[in-house]
């Protein structure tokens, strides 16, 4: 009885993969349910235990909201300083009728500005731009758009940018070099109030759980001593920008960015455009 109650729900390639663990539990805890991870010989399982007057009630429900969150539009605005990878954001989403872009900017604080103007589902994000690191944008994003999710889009993978990224406040991780098919299943899981990452990264973390150690340990960023502003210096001087440049970008006085650079570099122990670029490199805010 329970695979013949289960075999519709197990037929919809969209349920199979889009229905994210938080929101199973919660179902299940409404009918009487639970669901535990269970460490195994072969891997990490799923243990679900749910009254069986209560399976067909709780799989109709499931049903009902993958039913309803494959109608709903749902609206994106892009933030990446490459027009190139913005097309290829924008060609992959328009695939999927329900994807609606609404607008995309080149520049971190144009993409704030529009975020907070149109106020859309989902931001998809970079973390390494020019003059402004992703991770400092999420923050202001959130703030001009509360119920905005917020996608951040990287070619790494390790555990430290991760973290970075979770601690900033985004809603989920994609890497880079996952399948388009990806891009949807983030989406759909982050707009349903779900966390997302990436297998390879989501493997990482369990990894570290199964084996009792902490996801962040030894990761903290050597950024981490550095005010906002400071981290916005930092990265267009990584960049090989000259204070005149700097001062230019951020609209400052040429005065004040010389003082940001003598306390950054005096926090981080780089007193050369190329320690700066080799630290902006290993933190991820700089593509190699």
């Amino acid at each position: 009885m329970r695979d013949e109650v289960f075999k519709p729900f197990r037929s919809s390639n969209h349920c199979g993969a889009g229905i994210g663990l938080a929101f199973l539990r919660k179902v299940l805890e409404v009918h009487g349910g639970s669901i535990d991870l269970v460490s195994r010989a072969s891997g990490v399982c799923f243990r679900i235990d749910l009254p069986l007057n209560q399976v067909v009630a709780g799989v109709w429900e499931l049903a009902s909201r993958v039913n309803m969150e494959e109608t709903r539009e749902i609206s994106i605005v892009l933030i990446n300083d490459q027009a190139i990878v913005r097309a290829a954001f924008k060609s992959l989403l328009s695939s999927v009728t329900r994807f609606k872009v609404i607008g995309d900017a080149g520049e971190a604080r144009q993409g704030i500005a529009l975020a907070t103007d149109l106020r859309p589902d989902v931001v998809i994000l970079d973390i390494t731009m020019a003059g402004m690191s992703g991770l400092d944008v999420v923050a202001p994003i959130k703030r001009g758009s509360p119920e905005t999710k917020v996608l951040m889009a990287s070619q790494h993978e390790g555990m430290k940018f991760v973290r970075q990224v979770l601690h900033a406040g985004a809603d989920g991780y994609l890497s880079k070099g996952s399948e388009p098919e990806e891009l949807n299943l983030a989406i759909d899981s982050i707009v349903r109030g779900d966390s997302y990452l990436s297998p390879k990264v989501a493997s990482g973390f369990t990894a570290c759980a199964v084996g009792g150690e902490s996801a962040g340990a030894g990761d903290a960023s050597a950024l981490a001593v550095l005010t906002p502003r400071e981290r916005e210096v930092f990265q267009l001087l990584a960049l090989g920008k000259a204070n005149k440049e700097v001062a230019a970008v951020l609209e400052l006085s040429l005065g004040t960015v010389k003082k940001h650079r003598e306390n950054l570099q005096r926090k981080l122990d780089c007193h050369s455009a190329a320690e700066l670029a080799r630290l902006a490199i290993r933190e991820g805010l700089l593509d190699v």
